[in-house]
Formats: C-alpha cells, sequence, structure tokens
C-alpha cells in the first residue's frame, strides 16, 4: 500500500490527491468483482441455466456413448449387418421412429441382437452344470427358448419404444397445432412460428419441441422448407404430422394464404379427433363383455343363487332322512 502512495505521489506530487485516486481504484476494483461474483451467482442459480446445462450434457453424454459403442463394435458390422439394404433401411426408420438418430444405431442394434443371440442359450447352457437332475432335452429347449428370446427381443423392444414416441407425440401434437395457428395468425412468418412453439413445448413435449427445432436448424443451415418439412414426417411417421406437412408444402406451391389452410386444417383436426372419441366411446360397451362375463357375473351368481342352493341342498338332505 505504501509502495503504492508513493508511486501515486510521485506522478500527482499530492497526497492527497494520490490517497483519493488509490481510494477510487480500489473502490472500482471491488465493484467490478462484486459485478463478477454476481453474475456468476445468478448464472449458477438460473433454473433456465441450469436446464440448458443439463440437457447440453446429456446430450453430449448420449452422444459420445453412442459413437463409443459403435466404435467398439464396428469390427461386427460385417458379421451382423443384413445384406439387404431393404432390410437395413427399414430398421433405420424404426430407430429414427424410435428418436435414435446416430449414424451407427443400425449397428449396434444388430450387433445387440447377435450378442443376445448367443449370450443368452449360453447363458443357460452354462446354468445347466448347477443342475445336474435336469436332462439334456430340456437343457436344449431351454437353450433354443433363450436363442428365440434373444432373436424377437431387440425387435419387441424397438416397437415398444417406436410406440411409446409416437403416443408422445400424438398427444402433444393437438397443442402444437393450436399454438402454431394463433402464432400465424398474429403475424409471425412459418419459421418464427415454428420456432416460437418448439420453445413453448420445450418443457411439456420434448419430444416435439426437438423435432421442431431441427426443422428450423435444417432450414438455417441451408435445407429448402419443403424439404425440411418432408423430413420431419418422415422422423415422425405420424398421419396427422404428415398430412400438415403435406398441406404446408402444398400452400407454399400454390402461394395460398399459411394462416387459412393452418386454421381449415385445425378444425377438421379437430372434428377427427371427436369423431376417434365418439368410436372409442362406442366400443367400450363391446370391450366390457369380457370382463362383465369372466369377473363380475360369477360373483353375481354366487351372491344371488348361493343362498338358495344351500337351503335345496338343507332340504334334500333332510328328505333323504
Amino acid at each position: 500500500m505504501e509502495a503504492a502512495l508513493d508511486f501515486l505521489r510521485g506522478l500527482l506530487g499530492s497526497g492527497a490527491g494520490s490517497s483519493m485516486v488509490l481510494v477510487g481504484l480500489a473502490a472500482v476494483t471491488v465493484f467490478v468483482f462484486s459485478l463478477g461474483v454476481s453474475a456468476l451467482v445468478i448464472s449458477l442459480a438460473d433454473p433456465m441455466r441450469r436446464r440448458l446445462d443439463r440437457l447440453a450434457e446429456t446430450h453430449r453424454e448420449d452422444t459420445s456413448r453412442a459413437q463409443t459403442i459403435a466404435a467398439i463394435l464396428q469390427p461386427l458390422a460385417a458379421y451382423v449387418l443384413p445384406k439387404k439394404d431393404w432390410d437395413r433401411s427399414q430398421v433405420s426408420r424404426q430407430l429414427v421412429h424410435a428418436g435414435f438418430r446416430a449414424s451407427g444405431a443400425v449397428t449396434v442394434y444388430y450387433a445387440t441382437r447377435a450378442l443376445l443371440l448367443i449370450l443368452l442359450p449360453a447363458s443357460v447352457l452354462v446354468a445347466s452344470r448347477w443342475l445336474p437332475e435336469v436332462p439334456t432335452a430340456k437343457i436344449v429347449f431351454y437353450a433354443g427358448v433363450a436363442a428365440f428370446l434373444g432373436s424377437i427381443l431387440p425387435g419387441a423392444v424397438l416397437d415398444r419404444l417406436v410406440a411409446r414416441r409416437k403416443r408422445a407425440l400424438r398427444v402433444a401434437f393437438p397443442d402444437a397445432l393450436d399454438l402454431l395457428v394463433v402464432c400465424v395468425e398474429s403475424g409471425l412468418g412459418l419459421a418464427p412460428a415454428l420456432q416460437r412453439v418448439a420453445d413453448e413445448l420445450t418443457v411439456s413435449h420434448p419430444e416435439l419441441g426437438a423435432e421442431l427445432t431441427l426443422v428450423n436448424t435444417e432450414i438455417r443451415a441451408g435445407v429448402e422448407r419443403p424439404q425440411a418439412l418432408k423430413n420431419l414426417a418422415d422422423r415422425t411417421g405420424l398421419d396427422d404430422i404428415r398430412g400438415l406437412v403435406a398441406l404446408l408444402v402444398q400452400t407454399m406451391r400454390f402461394g395460398t394464404s399459411v394462416a387459412d389452410a393452418l386454421r381449415v386444417y385445425s378444425e377438421e383436426f379437430r372434428d377427427k379427433r371427436m369423431q376417434a372419441a365418439e368410436e372409442q366411446a362406442a366400443k367400450i360397451g363391446t370391450k366390457m363383455i369380457f370382463p362383465l362375463v369372466l369377473c363380475m357375473f360369477p360373483a353375481f351368481f354366487l351372491v344371488a343363487i348361493g343362498p338358495a342352493v344351500l337351503r335345496l341342498i338343507d332340504v334334500f338332505g333332510q328328505m333323504a332322512r
């Protein structure tokens, strides 16, 4: 401190002035340091920032994990991948519908299927060493069942993931459509409207929000807007989204009003949902027949006719005496 004061006295030639300058510099330093600490604390405490960081970290971990697994299983690709491009493209389409868009997803799927096909029967054969009383024929049968399960289990899990993701997208689509109609009618263009809808759906429906964000990313990257929308329909695999994409592409091609087209499609989609709900309600009567016959009617007959049957048994017993 004294050395700093001596240096300032030599520059300014006044003790009081140098002291004031030193105090001012210290105050500025403390103020800048406080601002930095406050900004750091606010950024760490901001829930949106924490969520974005967590999502980015999760995405990086998933990407690195998928790349690592694909790199490990790459030597098996020549042996496990199907030779026909049709089978490979069909599985690739199902993986995209399930949300797996990594380049090595097909390799990981077929490698996992091959490993299960080998490991499950091998596990049965290894476990048979501790079960000497089990006949060899049963062990071979169990190994065959394990191999069968290993061959169909990845496909069943993939179909379940596809169905779950499509259900989530189908549930989110009405909200997204209504938000898109409101955004377009308020004066936004199609791309800003899609971005606004994607931002609004990030928390409530992250699957559809991510798909709409990817559409905007493709448009910014230089992909033509009709092609980006068609890619959205291909990734989701939903007929409702495919119909919306066809409507938007046709609207952009002929230059008609996007707001009017979306309003008409929204009304038709709402009528379609109402008809689907009425159809499900009409099927309830038929679906309730089997639970009633198998579960409720036996208990009802037991309660209603049981006492009478017991009395008849007692009467016939007394007559037999």
